[in-house]
């Protein structure tokens, strides 16, 4: 009898370990639904390069997860990405010419969608069309960029060597002051 007990004791808690690990799973994948009760509308946004952004991804307006990304399909007729974006319901008041940016969690980190609110009265409905994009920053082309401007030295190297690095901290969220090339002035060889 206690031989018994003990087996459906030790099954008790591989059940349970079972669903802890099914719980943690969707966790860690974030299939967990969108907040705002299940209400959803779509919307479509086209970048001209996507990077690395995939179906599942966050959509994010000042740092609140609002949805996910939906579906990406390759327009036939523009050859650009069009990201469908469903968006929580709770948040149907986002103007209208509000834009998105594809952004990245970190320097290596994965890649989500930031909405920033524009001006508009007129919010987003279902099916509505984002004019407003800002394609993904690939690190490979800055690279490239930084290499290619290193050979360079001249004010314009310096200038695309600026430009690729305001571009790379916009896109880790650093801040957003001007980098400016150097000059004799500010200590730069002549």
């Amino acid at each position: 009898m206690q031989s018994r007990a003990l087996e459906m004791l030790v099954g008790l808690f591989v059940c349970l370990g079972v669903a802890a690990v099914f719980v943690l799973t969707f966790r860690v994948a974030s299939l967990d639904t969108i907040e705002g009760g299940g209400q959803t509308y779509r919307v479509v946004a086209s970048f001209e390069n996507i990077g690395g952004l995939k179906p599942g991804s966050a959509v994010t307006m000042a740092g609140v997860k609002i949805g996910r990304v939906r579906d990406i399909v390759i327009d036939p007729t523009t050859f650009e990405a069009n990201v469908t974006l469903e968006l929580s319901g709770a948040y149907n008041a986002i103007p209208e010419d509000s834009n998105a940016k594809i952004l990245t969690a970190g320097l290596l980190g994965e890649q989500y969608i930031g909405l920033e609110a524009g001006g508009a009265d007129e919010p987003l409905k279902d099916g509505s069309k984002l004019k407003l994009t800002q394609s993904a920053l690939v690190l490979e082309n800055l690279i490239g960029q930084f290499l290619s401007s290193q050979s360079n030295k001249d004010d314009k190297g310096n200038q695309q060597l600026a430009d690729a690095i305001g571009k790379l901290a916009d896109s880790i969220g650093g801040p957003k002051n001007d980098v400016a090339p150097p000059t004799p002035g500010n200590g730069a060889n002549p």
